[in-house]
């Protein structure tokens, strides 16, 4: 990824400098455009909704926060006294998780990364969206086992996006949709940056419970959201 094509990073580093950021538009040919309020990258413990909050707890041993954006959950993490890694694939916001204070922060894609072996492996903000289709799920496992500890965890949160196909009668009418529905296109834009096109995946808690079955994980519900989202704990399955 090269700067000319970052448009959220380019947004973090302008809240970072100046305390305040250009819109950063979620454009989608699905849904309608959306917004992303730049500042939220930034908050603090405090600010976080509950799953995140809970999914920083439950976080223990050497701990892999994966697309770090920003940094706001490595350095509540490190404020805890726990040992972090953080990993993102846009060079501006590495550059600028370092210069807000994240001690172990590389410029690295989830898929290729070969790393050490962690006891946490962390992906919020509906992180396991970088999967981009059920498909590559079975992929997406295998590099979760390849950089999991012995008895180590796999902490993310998605959402059941079915909502918005309900119809007016409350039923969920899916004609018309191909492939699975939750997998989405979008394309970020902020000032005069429109980046790349690319996948993005919302997966139900079952779809994502069959496919990490078949892979040889466990997934427990640790919680659920107000509005479709869960928090999920995922195991290798022992024996």
């Amino acid at each position: 990824m090269t700067i000319e094509n970052d448009p959220m990073g380019q947004a973090i580093a302008d809240y970072h400098k100046h305390g305040k950021a250009a819109q950063l538009r979620v454009l989608s040919p699905v849904l309608e455009d959306d917004e992303i309020p730049v500042k939220t990258l930034f908050r603090s413990l405090q600010e976080m909704p509950a799953i995140e909050r809970v999914a920083l707890e439950q976080a223990r041993g050497h701990i892999l926060d994966v697309g770090a954006g920003a940094g706001c959950h490595s350095l509540a993490l490190q404020g805890q006294g726990k040992p972090v890694t953080a990993i993102d694939i846009s060079p501006v916001a590495v550059a600028t998780m370092r210069e807000r204070g994240v001690v172990d922060v590389l410029e690295q894609d989830f898929f290729t990364y070969d790393g050490p072996r962690f006891d946490t492996i962390l992906m919020l903000m509906n992180g396991i969206g970088i999967v981009g289709t059920v498909s590559r799920l079975p992929a997406f496992f295998m590099q979760v086992d390849r950089l999991l500890a012995d008895g180590g965890q796999l902490l993310c949160d998605s959402s059941d996006i079915c909502y918005i196909y309900e119809d007016e009668d409350g039923f969920i009418d899916l004609t018309g949709v191909e492939g699975y529905y939750g997998e989405m296109t979008y394309q970020m834009q902020y000032r005069g940056v429109k980046g790349s096109t690319f996948p993005w995946l919302f997966v139900d808690a079952d779809t994502l419970r069959e496919q990490a079955a078949a892979c040889g994980f466990d997934l427990e519900i640790v919680l659920v959201g107000d509005h479709y989202d869960y928090l999920a704990r995922i195991t290798r399955r022992r024996g």
